[in-house]
């Protein structure tokens, strides 16, 4: 069995030899933790989307097409001094960013503060369009059907559109463009503009996928959306089912209807209330169910949505950072879904430094054998 039918295999509830081990990745201060507790020379990739041999994980193939900006704003720093340093990234988005003690490997342990962003209007949001132009030369790699597209149609592994995250969604979008706060009141003090955002957003993620998608077909695609946080979505029902639901619908629609498998969502938080609206609109399945979240239990979310809603992640980060006991009962408690199936179990988003090494080799050997019915 090819990693590619056992993947399929098990999100049609189809008996398989074992079920994938898939995980996401770690924080960089994990990672120099990890190094200096015994892992440093040990030839690891650090892409855990992709696998990572070391560790067991199994692989799969992102498919790297480029859906953001082809014309990304120039970097420029406004104010600088030893503690801080202000600046526009290559998004248009105003930032401080503390400049000692916080950066490991790309991974910030202190958030950015968001000072300002670039759409406020729709005369921006114009402007901010032409930043996304379709220039496929710049969005697929160099001539890509005779270099890349046979190795892509004859893998044996998930075939995945777009790098992780790559395929930003609707909320994801607008709140890049806007942030969280301004987007919360363009809901309901700007409906022209951000109809206008939601049909384009469609259109674009439409026109750049068409090409590889008259070439090949696709395991899955993952829509990031991050719309919300611990007690639930950062938008209501009314306002998902009215500004974003027409055109997710649309754009499913194009993606299955060009072969594309599954359509998944990615959100941090409790999105909950909003899974229905999803679910109707094509949604396939959701990671990575954050344990922390007042809802977000996958046993629970299959007893309420059944099988139509497949489940991507679901294992508590905050159990691994315990001891083995508490490792083994927290995976035990998945048995169940691992069992019935359109269930792959991984850490809830990617792992902090408060889990030790020793820990997730104990979580990766323990699930290993789950995964294979033992």
């Amino acid at each position: 069995m090819t990693d590619r039918q056992r993947f399929i295999d098990v999100f049609e509830y189809r008996p398989v030899d074992r079920v994938p081990n898939w995980e996401a990745g770690v924080w960089g201060q994990t990672r120099e933790r990890w190094e200096s507790e015994g892992l440093a020379g040990q030839g690891l990739g650090w892409d855990w989307w992709g696998g990572e041999d070391h560790f067991g994980m199994d692989r799969r193939l992102f498919v790297p097409i480029d859906f953001g900006m082809t014309r990304p704003f120039e970097r420029r720093v406004l104010e600088e001094n030893d503690e801080y340093e202000v600046f526009v990234n290559e998004e248009g988005v105003t930032r401080k960013a503390l400049k000692h003690g916080c950066s490991k490997h790309g991974t910030r342990a202190s958030m950015d503060q968001f000072l300002d962003f670039p759409v406020k209007t729709r005369e921006d949001f114009a402007a901010m369009r032409k930043r996304y132009e379709l220039a496929l030369d710049r969005r697929y790699p160099k001539d890509w059907k005779a270099s890349a597209l046979p190795g892509w149609k004859s893998a044996t592994v998930p075939r995945i559109l777009g790098r992780n995250t790559a395929t930003g969604g609707f909320y994801w979008r607008a709140r890049g463009w806007m942030g969280t706060e301004a987007l919360c009141y363009a809901w309901y003090d700007q409906p022209a503009l951000m109809h206008e955002m939601m049909e384009f957003i469609a259109d674009h993620t439409i026109a750049v996928a068409a090409p590889v998608l008259e070439e090949m077909d696709f395991d899955y695609v993952m829509l990031s959306e991050d719309l919300a946080m611990k007690s639930g979505p950062l938008l209501g029902p009314d306002t998902f089912r009215e500004y974003i639901f027409p055109h997710l619908q649309r754009l499913i629609g194009f993606l299955k209807g060009k072969g594309v498998r599954y359509v998944m969502v990615d959100t941090d938080g409790d999105p909950e209330p909003l899974l229905p609206l999803m679910l109707d609109a094509g949604v396939d399945a959701i990671w990575p169910i954050e344990r922390a979240s007042c809802d977000m239990d996958p046993i629970e979310l299959r007893r309420k949505y059944g099988r139509s809603l497949r489940l991507f992640g679901g294992v508590d980060k905050r159990e691994l950072a315990k001891d083995r006991k508490a490792i083994d009962a927290h995976l035990d408690s998945l048995r169940p879904l691992i069992e019935e199936g359109g269930f792959i179990p991984t850490v809830d988003h990617t792992i902090p430094p408060d889990v030790s090494l020793e820990n997730f080799r104990h979580y990766m050997a323990r699930k290993a054998e789950l995964l294979r019915g033992r």
